[in-house]
């Protein structure tokens, strides 16, 4: 769904936005005037002409996420509610002109979706405030097409209401899906009269409804009900967002998180979260994009490739920017409720999986759960992703390398190997100066069983690891059990059991001194 949205429109969105750049130096002079570029310790750096591949790559371990972006990564899990009119009229995309009188969940239950999200161990929630038909789930001042005109609660409801103060009870994040492209609304196609209309909604969602933690766009770009296309003012919605709710990430068409590139849930096995710039065309992400209140050198751009931040995408790179992945997926085959898809819900088992190739491969798992005509969530789903919870829990609840002696072939004053078995984020592991390979060797008093190990970068200094394996000691050789390419924020992989003593991490290849938040092994629970 995500897909068609955005690729089928991207091109068309890039040429309209590139239309209000006059010339590459007067984007980067205006970035630049915003906020002066860094060499290290940024989330964007410019890289000054002539430097060789050794210095674009050495820069690149040094970019790191910002606050906003750190908050967001630790989310780790984000649900997604799809709800609205096409949950009454059995659509997954609504043409606009299905009459609000159709829009009369029985039951709902805010709460109920939250008690859900929350078991299932997501840390924020999205609601899908407006869809492509227009249909607003909150009584916008600005149209006439929303839950005022439903029998509702008599037309005095507010979906977004009730969830947000669902979420502040329970202590989730509430972030917001507004539609770009409005199939109701008469000005759509009218580029600068819809763009004040669009600004003017987000207006009343990001000022009536407390902290809003994320806002997720999505590239859509169809005709109006006038048979026009819409030209999206980006950088205006941003600077607005960026006025009214500083710390809210702008997700998928936005410059702090971009799409995976596929709504399976899988993301790629080797996922980096620092890009060439230089990507979103004519270096147009600057100093400035993600820290400031100005992001006018942003540019969405479509980022599916498989190799997104190789050395080799890294060789002619003009800039670097760190910009992590969100994977979306459904629970069910649609993204809105269905009642005939009650027996296609993925499983338990499936979605670990999912978890493990999202969440698992340095990405946000945002994992869609929609409500039912009442209001509510379905017990099927509500079973299938708390059973997975139970899954996740039973297997990564104990560490099964504590209490190990861990020796690490270099190490940095105050910064030692033994820091890998501790949860504590501030503390992690790092080599000497100059040294960019090494082995971390866990010995234990007793054998253990496992088959699952969980690495996670100190990404708050950089993601450097290109390459690492695990190895087990087996009398006196050592054998391979596991093997990688980056790790990020968090890198879960999976192999066949076997019982040791002694383990061995070894980072085979990185962009500078590797650092370790954590390192653990695991047994699936069962």
């Amino acid at each position: 769904m995500v897909q068609r949205r955005i690729l089928g429109t991207m091109r068309h969105s890039l040429r309209t936005m590139l239309r209000g750049f006059t010339s590459l130096a007067l984007v980067l002079s205006f970035a630049v005037g915003q906020e002066n570029p860094v060499r290290h310790g940024g989330n964007v750096v410019l890289i000054p002409p002539g430097e060789t591949l050794d210095d674009i790559v050495h820069q690149a371990a040094h970019v790191v996420p910002s606050e906003r972006q750190w908050d967001w990564q630790q989310r780790e899990f984000i649900g997604f509610f799809h709800f609205g009119m096409n949950t009454f009229v059995h659509r997954e995309w609504g043409d606009g002109t299905a009459n609000p009188e159709l829009f009369r969940p029985s039951a709902l239950d805010a709460d109920q979706w939250v008690r859900v999200a929350k078991a299932a161990g997501m840390k924020t929630v999205i609601l899908t405030t407006k869809h492509h038909d227009g249909f607003c789930l909150w009584p916008s001042k600005y149209t006439d097409y929303s839950v005022r005109n439903s029998p509702w609660e008599n037309g005095k409801g507010d979906v977004v209401k009730e969830l947000s103060e669902a979420c502040r009870k329970a202590g989730l994040k509430f972030g917001v899906y507004l539609s770009p492209w409005d199939r109701h609304e008469p000005s759509y196609g009218d580029s600068p009269k819809y763009n004040e209309h669009f600004r003017n909604q987000l207006r009343e969602l990001l000022t009536n409804y407390g902290e809003i933690a994320e806002v997720w766009f999505d590239g859509a770009n169809g005709e109006g009900p006038n048979g026009k296309r819409q030209v999206y003012d980006w950088q205006s919605y941003y600077r607005l967002i960026r006025e009214l709710q500083p710390e809210a990430v702008i997700a998928i068409m936005g410059p702090d998180v971009r799409w995976v590139g596929t709504e399976s849930g899988y993301g790629r096995e080797t996922e980096w979260s620092v890009l060439p710039g230089d990507q979103f065309d004519v270096d147009s992400v600057a100093a400035h994009s993600q820290q400031r209140t100005i992001d006018a050198a942003f540019v969405p751009h479509d980022l599916t490739q498989q190799d997104l931040g190789s050395r080799e995408r890294l060789a002619h790179a003009r800039s670097l920017i760190w910009y992590p992945a969100e994977t979306d997926v459904s629970i069910r085959p649609g993204w809105f409720f269905h009642a005939n898809e009650d027996s296609l819900v993925k499983s338990p088992e499936t979605l670990v999986d999912i978890y493990y190739s999202s969440v698992g491969r340095n990405s946000v798992l945002l994992l869609n759960i929609p409500p039912d005509t009442s209001g509510r969530i379905s017990p099927v789903d509500s079973a299938s992703v708390c059973g997975m919870r139970r899954i996740l829990d039973r297997t990564f609840s104990v560490n099964l390398l504590a209490g190990a002696n861990v020796v690490a072939s270099s190490q940095r004053v105050g910064m030692p190997a033994m820091n890998v078995l501790k949860p504590d984020a501030r503390e992690y592991w790092t080599t000497s100066e100059r040294v960019d390979t090494a082995q971390i060797v866990f010995d234990l008093s007793r054998q253990v069983t496992v088959d699952r190990a969980m690495i996670k970068e100190a990404i708050r200094i950089g993601q450097r690891i290109e390459r690492f394996h695990i190895d087990a000691r087996e009398g006196a050789s050592w054998v391979r059990i596991a093997e990688g390419t980056t790790i990020g924020y968090e890198r879960i992989l999976r192999f066949p059991r076997i019982s040791a003593s002694s383990f061995r991490l070894v980072i085979a290849r990185s962009r500078d001194c590797p650092a370790l938040d954590y390192f653990g092994l695991f047994l699936l629970g069962e």
